[in-house]
């Protein structure tokens, strides 16, 4: 049976995972279109047109749970803050590696045409 509670087990069960410098494990999730509009709520007018900021805030806004402890999404600017203050730089850039599509390399020959 396809119920609401089997859905969200099954999309735990196959979330993205990244590793840290630090060693944490990081437990993301894929953000839907909704939460990135609450996410957009949540910065403000002005964040939410600074790029740097808001691709920063997506990055922590991804992150599901730490070393399988549950973190909340975040709600606003306040928490947005904390959150990439918890992660720091080896959280983000983790993340960030995790979520990037896979680009595939870059062929000489075809850079030639």
């Amino acid at each position: 049976m396809d119920t609401p509670s089997a859905r969200q087990i099954a999309a735990a069960q196959s979330a993205p995972e990244a590793t840290d410098a630090q060693g944490r494990r990081l437990t993301l999730r894929r953000l839907t279109a909704l939460d990135k509009l609450r996410l957009f709520k949540a910065a403000g007018p002005e964040l939410a047109r600074n790029q740097s900021w808001l691709g920063m805030a997506l990055l922590a806004a991804s992150v599901a749970a730490i070393d399988d402890i549950p973190v909340p999404q975040p709600a606003s600017e306040g928490q947005i803050e904390a959150m990439v203050a918890r992660l720091g730089d080896d959280g983000i850039d983790a993340v960030g590696r995790a979520l990037a599509p896979e680009t595939p390399p870059l062929d000489a020959s075809a850079a030639k045409n």
